[in-house]
């Protein structure tokens, strides 16, 4: 089941192999993994991914690849995905937009699992609003003194760099300039940690007087926000693919327990309704691989912005891996809800999805506004 949708003509051979031998790597993979301390799980997988070649994907910003990696790793974790996310998304922007001492002091590190990325853009009152965001990097010299705090900014306490984005000009979105800022620069400092219900290193940091040089902006003045946008949109599809390997994982997993489970003296699977929720959870992973692979495909075909395509893509496989692993559970009954079920661990997993990098109400909002565009 797993493997039908790669006969699809949005692939070629070589995504097939990346996605066969990234499928029979992990089988073989142990990385520890504990929910009480995510940031060793996290560097653990950062280090395997990056030591067997797989986070070079991260830098090639090959949509279908990005997505292949994203949807198989899900399947079988959701901090490996996490790990492999946050090292393309950390440095999406210097990929896309930085200059060439850049490029070769990050992204080398990055995708040899060395260093650990992170994008510092939502603030506690500019998650989706970007153009309210209040960090500041004033003119010092040379180079900025950057003021402020970031929130619910993944790797939070465990990157060694972030990106940063900071006004230096007017309000609105105008004003923001991007920076790559070393976790070790005199300022930077780790605030709250943010526990989930599916743990991952997530926290608050706060920039304090923190000296950086003109050669730490990425892109020219005043262009922060067509970087952001511009990472985002490359990485976006990449969040519905990973609730498409989650959603795949609880159908696999919800297939297998209606054929055994016996009730009534047949099968749970004998069952109209069992039928009906399997049907709709068919049709939800089938719905979302088209879209997440259309707009993968029409992005690797040369468009300069996918921003509808990512936003449907986005919207409706997050939203309907919430509707498949919620059917999973209940198929699952008591056992669905038992700590350490696989269907169990999903069901925390995929929530998140339909907020971060756009909640699901801003992607409608993207896609409307796109639709009546004349």
């Amino acid at each position: 089941m797993r493997d039908d949708h790669l006969s699809w003509p949005f692939f070629d051979d070589a995504h097939r192999a990346f996605e066969g031998e990234l499928r029979g790597w992990l089988e073989a993979a142990h990385v520890a993994e504990d929910e009480r301390d995510p940031d060793a799980a996290v560097r653990g997988w950062v280090a395997a991914l990056g030591a067997a070649g797989w986070l070079r994907a991260c830098m090639e910003l090959d949509v279908r690849r990005l997505c292949l990696a994203r949807e198989t790793l899900a399947y079988r974790s959701a901090l490996a995905d996490f790990a492999f996310a946050m090292q393309g998304l950390g440095s999406g922007a210097i990929a896309l937009f930085g200059n060439d001492a850049q490029k070769a002091r990050y992204l080398d590190a990055v995708a040899t699992g060395r260093a650990i990325a992170a994008f510092a853009l939502s603030e506690r009152e500019a998650g989706s609003d970007v153009a309210a965001l209040t960090t500041r990097a004033r003119r010092v010299g040379d180079g900025y003194a950057i003021d402020g705090t970031k929130t619910w900014i993944s790797n939070a306490g465990i990157a060694d760099f972030y990106v940063v984005f900071a006004r230096t000009g007017e309000p609105g979105t105008r004003g923001i300039t991007a920076f790559v800022v070393d976790a070790a620069t005199p300022g930077v400092r780790v605030g709250e940690r943010i526990e989930t219900i599916s743990p991952h290193p997530l926290g608050t940091l706060h920039f304090e007087d923190v000296h950086v040089g003109a050669e730490s902006r990425i892109g020219a003045e005043g262009t922060g926000f067509k970087v952001a946008m511009a990472t985002l949109d490359v990485f976006r599809s990449t969040v519905g693919a990973a609730a498409l390997g989650f959603a795949r994982r609880a159908f696999d997993e919800t297939r297998a327990h209606v054929a055994q489970r016996r009730l009534f003296g047949a099968p749970l699977a004998a069952l109209q309704l069992t039928q009906a929720a399997v049907a709709a959870m068919a049709t939800d992973v089938d719905a979302s691989a088209l879209l997440v692979y259309r707009a993968a495909w029409t992005k690797d075909r040369g468009a300069e912005r996918v921003t509808r395509e990512a936003a449907m893509a986005k919207w409706f496989a997050t939203e309907a891996a919430g509707r498949v692993c919620d059917r999973a559970v209940q198929l699952f009954g008591g056992r669905g809800v038992q700590r350490g079920e696989i269907v169990e661990r999903l069901y925390r997993d995929v929530r998140a999805l339909r907020i971060y990098e756009g909640a699901s109400e801003v992607q409608q909002v993207v896609i409307a506004r796109a639709s009546l565009a004349p």
